[in-house]
């Protein structure tokens, strides 16, 4: 794979709180629902598998978050670290959703990463699965960005 001369701090080796940074770094720059700075933290030619879809490299990354977030309106996503070693993490997340015809929805799922030595992600698979909930069940309530750093996590949630 090629690596880009971009460097995307922290960087690995990963340990305990430089893991947590990354995922929270990841996590809000999801929240921003901003395709283009999204795609800045994966390498050119990055590998994805996210449900049954495969995006290659950063342009089709650009195209996979635009259709996805026009789609999945009012998004809000919360990340937890799960387990590292070395240049890989992986995480657990949930996020609340709802469809053009007002339909709720918590996904659930969990990630595996991997980084170039610049720290940018060169793989990333992801497994979710999509629970319809009424919005009276909504546990994610923030303003749409970054979630607050006083909002309870996965875990703090019952998630």
């Amino acid at each position: 794979m090629n690596t880009s001369p971009e460097t995307r701090p922290p960087v690995p080796p990963f340990n305990r709180e430089t893991a947590a940074k990354k995922v929270r770094m990841a996590e809000d720059g999801w929240n921003s629902r901003d395709h283009e700075r999204v795609a800045l933290a994966y390498t050119i030619d990055s590998q994805w598998r996210n449900r049954a879809e495969f995006p290659a490299g950063r342009a089709q990354i650009v195209e996979f978050l635009k259709g996805k977030w026009a789609k999945e309106h009012e998004y809000r996503l919360i990340k937890e670290l799960w387990a590292f070693e070395g240049n890989r993490i992986a995480v657990r997340f949930a996020y609340e959703w709802h469809n053009d015809a007002g339909e709720w929805f918590r996904s659930y799922g969990n990630e595996n990463w991997e980084f170039d030595q610049n720290g940018l992600m060169q793989k990333r698979y992801a497994s979710i699965n999509d629970l319809p909930i009424k919005e009276s069940d909504r546990k994610f309530h923030w303003l749409l960005g970054r979630r607050p750093d006083d909002h309870p996590g996965l875990s703090d949630l019952g998630l």
